[in-house]
């Protein structure tokens, strides 16, 4: 041994020792890749050039995404709690003109289909009625393979670049030390990290908004976020933007009703879209296309590529195309719904994609996130993953193998096998790209034509009623009130006040803290250090419009319906039996539910001596469940007032501005001043009577009530407009 070796330490100790320096918390170090590479941009994939396609060789975003997609087994990372139904899609507009996509060509033409919906941040065991984006992914089982469509009901997402998708889950997701809270974005990690990323700020518009809280999966529409290219057998290329437009309309509950609605009951949107096929209400979209010709790409103020931007309406008009029908249930849940695995990678001729950086990162993501969640790469041999159009390549092999491939031959080119299976040409359905020109420098960077993210924030806040805004800063006063980091909500009322001034200072006041005068400067927003990164993003759009499709309550589009509603009866024993069955005979009519409730299970006595069967009774039941209320003519309907759960139910309803009709002498069960204003006012016209409607127009007057879900000039009565 070396002399100056004697007094060394062990270099076993020595590695022991730098595993423990290694698992420190990163306070005052460099971020570095799990192999000790010291990273100098980690918000921005490697691309050909700043609006080029992600390369495979950016071995930092693959480690890292990699990393993310393996955290979990089995349940899903990201979309865990689901629920999903069988179906079909039919064309009602073909548009051969546009992509030569073989399920899109003729009218009338029928694609099975399975769709899953999902919340995106709580685990398998949490509530359905979070706070959060629903997942909304549509399996297309057509003739030329299978097409996944991979989306969300909200058309726009917190980040730009794949390489921050790791980052935002964990931000979201329990915090590590302790695992709280479940399924919730009300918690310090997450609202750093959105501080931090003003690309963020238009998504945060549309989370803090009723769409975060949907009335049913049936009532929410669904978005492609990124922009696709269709392609025709001209091998011309138009961009696109995806779209589900709901047949019942676009509805939400109210964030108290939320909460109470989990405790409740958690699987009400999985145990609603069940129950409504069950029935054969059978949930219908209508599929819509925004359709860009490839010379529009540039004509924007705003970049294509970028998923934080929508197309308003108002500019492209959305060409609708087909429907969605779901009309069967999972014959196992495990087997079908737990399963599906969606990749937004499984796409068929005349359909292809953009180089949007997050997409492009998603088209790695998936694929790898399978290998981990189903165990194998023959996840597409589980039945509901299955190609009903016929599969022959030279895989073989692997977990769970269940294909077996006969013969010697498991390569091409080959002449053992007749060269078989041969490639197709393009006339015979080959798959080709799109062969877009591609000529830049590598970089880690973004188009500057990225950096304005408060324009569109701007546009959606100030597209939605007044009702519809109360609510989002009623949700920012919940969500920063959560927060325990003063330095975090300042941020946050700094980057509002970007968006607007008066929704920064009425957040601000319900937190009891004051609009900084100059926001904070986020770092790295955006960009790499080398590039300008904590820089003000350049306000690239100057012309601020409005669009009434952005709000949920002005959307023009939707036909009125009660159709699948379901409207609570509140029976006492004494009822009048003509009461109930008339207004029953109406909503039937109109395919709404009545759910008879009453003192006990069983039957209610009528005052015709006759009984009624009672579904549910006021103690196991609760207002957040159902639509509307109705309280039948009755002598004994008043002396409801004397039991607590049913006032609770009525004073819930009320709260949460749903409509309530009474018959005949059903209204004095209102008779407490919380309804009533002096004498026999009632406060709102929400309050559908039989006196004041008159006896031959009442059913009409209350289910046309019901069409407009909420009576939400209420709010002003009750104060929570403020």
């Amino acid at each position: 041994m070396k002399e100056n070796d004697i007094n060394q330490p062990n270099r076993q100790e020595d590695k022991q020792d730098d595993l423990s320096i290694n698992k420190s918390d990163g306070t005052n170090k460099f971020l570095t890749t799990n192999q000790g590479v010291k990273i100098n941009d980690d918000n921005n994939s490697l691309k050909s050039g700043e609006r080029g396609p992600s390369l495979l060789e950016d071995f930092i975003l693959r480690e890292k995404i990699t990393h993310f997609d393996h955290e979990r087994i089995p349940e899903r990372i990201v979309h865990a709690r689901g629920s999903g139904a069988h179906g079909f899609f039919e064309v009602t507009n073909p548009i051969p003109q546009f992509t030569k996509a073989a399920f899109l060509q003729k009218a009338g033409q029928r694609t099975p289909v399975f769709t899953r919906f999902s919340t995106v941040a709580g685990s398998r065991g949490s509530t359905d009625l979070a706070r959060d984006v629903r997942g909304f992914s549509v399996k297309f089982y057509t003739e030329e393979g299978i097409y996944d469509f991979v989306g969300n009901n909200m058309p726009v997402f917190f980040i730009q670049d794949a390489a921050k998708f790791p980052d935002l889950v964990h931000a979201v997701k329990p915090e590590p030390h302790n695992e709280i809270p479940q399924a919730a974005s009300a918690h310090d990690t997450f609202w750093d990290f959105i501080s931090l990323m003003p690309e963020s700020m238009h998504m945060i518009m549309w989370l803090m908004s009723d769409r975060a809280i949907p009335r049913s999966y049936r009532m929410q529409e669904g978005f492609g976020v990124h922009t696709f290219r269709f392609i025709n057998a001209e091998n011309e290329s138009h961009f696109v933007k995806i779209h589900w437009k709901p047949k019942l309309g676009t509805h939400a509950v109210v964030w108290d009703e939320a909460q109470k609605i989990s405790g409740n009951n958690p699987d009400f949107h999985r145990q609603d879209l069940w129950e409504a096929i069950e029935a054969g209400n059978f949930p219908e979209w209508e599929l819509g296309l925004q359709i860009i010709p490839e010379a529009d790409e540039h004509k924007f103020d705003f970049d294509l590529l970028d998923p934080t931007k929508i197309v308003p309406e108002e500019l492209v008009p959305i060409t609708i195309v087909g429907r969605m029908v779901l009309n069967k249930n999972p014959g196992n849940f495990f087997a079908e719904t737990e399963q599906v695995a969606f990749h937004p990678g499984h796409i068929v001729p005349g359909i292809d994609f953009t180089n949007d950086p997050l997409l492009q990162g998603r088209l790695f993501s998936y694929t790898d996130t399978q290998l981990s969640r189903l165990g194998s790469p023959n996840f597409h041999e589980i039945p509901i993953n299955r190609s009903i159009s016929p599969t022959h390549n030279n895989q073989r092999d692997g977990h769970m193998r269940q294909e077996i491939n006969k013969g010697r031959v498991s390569y091409h080119p080959n002449s053992l096998g007749g060269g078989c299976p041969y490639q197709a040409m393009i006339a015979e359905g080959g798959f080709t790209s799109f062969n877009e020109r591609i000529d830049a420098h590598k970089v880690r960077a973004r188009s500057n034509s990225f950096n304005d993210h408060f324009s569109q924030a701007r546009m959606f806040y100030e597209s939605q009623t007044p009702t519809e805004q109360q609510h989002m800063v009623k949700a920012l006063r919940f969500e920063l009130g959560k927060v325990e980091t003063t330095a975090i909500r300042v941020r946050m009322l700094g980057l509002l006040s970007k968006i607007n001034t008066e929704l920064a200072e009425k957040v601000a006041e319900g937190l009891g803290a004051k609009v900084p005068a100059q926001p904070e400067q986020p770092m790295n927003h955006g960009v790499g250090a080398d590039n300008g990164g904590g820089n003000e993003p350049t306000e690239i759009s100057k012309k601020i419009i409005t669009s009434d499709a952005l709000s949920m309550i002005k959307n023009p589009t939707v036909k009125p319906t009660i159709a699948s509603r379901k409207i609570a009866f509140i029976c006492n024993h004494g009822v009048s039996e003509a009461s109930v069955m008339k207004m029953k005979k109406a909503l039937v009519a109109e395919d709404a539910e009545a759910c008879i409730i009453g003192p006990n299970l069983g039957f209610a006595s009528t005052a015709e001596g006759g009984e009624i069967a009672v579904k549910f009774s006021f103690f196991t039941s609760s207002s957040v469940l159902f639509d509307a209320v109705y309280i039948p003519d009755g002598k004994n309907q008043a002396a409801l007032q004397s039991d607590p759960d049913v006032m609770e139910f009525l004073n819930d309803a009320y709260r949460h501005c749903k409509i309530i009709g009474t018959d005949g002498d059903g209204i004095d069960l209102l008779s407490a001043p919380q309804f009533m204003a002096k004498g026999d006012d009632l406060k709102d016209g929400g309050i559908i009577t039989s006196t004041h409607s008159g006896k031959n127009q009442f059913e009409t007057a209350f289910i046309d009530a019901v069409k407009m879900h909420r009576f939400w000039q209420r709010e002003e009565v009750l104060g929570t407009n403020k």
